[in-house]
């Protein structure tokens, strides 16, 4: 097993305790930094370590920061705990098991952004665990990690925990911040982006809760050390999500790079029943699903990769689907989903997923035509590229894969037009 960055955890079952995180080398990261190296340093250093958001984008973490439009304050950290993507349950994780890591890396990323204030933005069904974090903040600011003047240096932090109501659209970082400030979680016209104007209009940073647990580590063993893991191009390990027709649902820290096949059958004990593998939708609802072929499962799970595999990588929700499945009953559950989940502000999405839904119900009753097929996708191509976010785009590509890789199981539940 490869050594584990983020689930430290499994190795010192006691790391939620403050003690036990400060005897384990706990916020010697933070103390190496405050004070002692500026801001941009901290930047380069994380430019340099290769890390890429961990909540779907894989967009370049300290480009992202480096964004931040010069010698406009106050600025914002914003970390999304929105973990709303089917099949995704890392980040719960984190918080839950290793809760001072993700802290610390938040402080990290303060520090580097010059901000002095930071949000967590929770789902709303996080409800148990907000309140948890909300203790292990106050012990921090007992303690001396949070408040004012850290460590004797001129640096001031506080961290908030805010709980959404429960809406996947907040997943997408404008819409979580309109949320944030007490609106309709609906996502903003870009540009501006919130580098420049993000939370209260001021300049923001907004990463995933993985993302920011890697900070620690990276500060203390360097930013080669991180490159060396994982692929060239994807650095470090990924927390993969691991569910559906599988012996050993769970999550798994593994390098970038590792195979579907080591995921699924080293890892998750393969399929049960001795049953063949069918599908696997590498990034929950949200990317293509691909054909479990020989090709495919041998594809290492790295951002280049999967994208080149004809798929996205994501926030590495991977939901597994054996021969069992019916794809046509895939894309009427994801249609389902989306129809439900947009916030309906932009119009190809509104219509678009509503027509998509109603057509796949359509074929699910037993009543659709071979035509329908056609007009799926000619409502896909609709909304494509059309709306304000990724969700539009999201709504289509389970359905559009599985018509393109699994056609029969839709022509099952066709007949010719009368």
């Amino acid at each position: 097993m490869s050594e584990l960055i983020l689930f430290r955890h499994l190795d010192i079952p006691d790391i939620n305790d403050l003690d036990v995180y400060l005897a384990n080398g706990g916020f010697k990261g933070l103390r190496e930094i405050v004070g002692k190296k500026s801001p941009q340093e901290v930047v380069d250093i994380v430019k340099a370590s290769g890390l890429r958001g961990r909540g779907g984008a894989g967009f370049p973490t300290g480009v992202k920061w480096s964004f931040l439009t010069p010698d406009v304050f106050p600025r914002y950290v914003v970390i999304n705990a929105d973990e709303s993507e089917p099949g995704a349950f890392k980040d719960r994780e984190i918080m839950e098991r290793n809760p001072y890591q993700l802290l610390e890396g938040i402080a990290i990323c303060c520090y580097a952004a010059q901000a002095q204030t930071a949000y967590i933005y929770c789902r709303g069904e996080f409800w148990d665990l907000a309140k948890e974090l909300d203790e292990k903040i106050a012990e921090l600011k007992d303690r001396g990690f949070l408040g004012k003047k850290l460590f004797g240096e001129k640096f001031d932090l506080e961290i908030y925990i805010h709980v959404g109501a429960g809406a996947y659209i907040c997943g997408e970082e404008t819409a979580l911040l309109e949320s944030l400030e007490g609106k309709l979680g609906m996502p903003r016209l870009r540009p501006p982006f919130p580098a420049a104007e993000g939370l209260f209009a001021k300049p923001t940073v907004v990463n995933n809760v993985e993302t920011l647990a890697n900070l620690p580590p990276i500060i203390t063993r360097g930013a080669d050390w991180f490159r060396s893991i994982g692929t060239e191009k994807s650095s470090g390990t990924k927390i993969f999500s691991l569910s559906g027709h599988i012996a050993k649902p769970g999550n798994y820290e593994l390098p970038l790079g590792t195979s579907f096949r080591e995921l699924i059958y080293d890892n998750g004990n393969g399929i049960p029943n001795g049953n063949a593998i069918k599908a696997i939708l590498p990034a929950g609802a949200s990317a293509p699903l691909l054909p479990a072929s020989e090709e495919i499962l041998d594809t290492g799970m790295d951002y280049e990769s999967v994208s080149k595999a004809g798929s996205q990588l994501g926030s590495a929700s991977i939901i597994v689907m054996d021969e069992t499945v019916d794809i046509s009953w895939v894309a009427y559950k994801t249609t389902k989903f989306f129809n439900h989940e947009s916030c309906g502000k932009c119009t190809p999405c509104r219509e678009g997923t509503y027509w998509m839904f109603n057509v796949m119900q359509h074929i699910k009753n037993g009543e659709g035509t071979f035509d329908d097929l056609a007009t799926l996708n000619s409502v896909a191509e609709s909304i494509v590229g059309k709306c304000l976010c990724a969700l539009g785009d999201f709504s289509t590509m389970a359905l559009t894969s599985g018509i393109e890789y699994f056609q029969e199981d839709f022509n099952a539940h066709l007949r010719e037009k009368v």
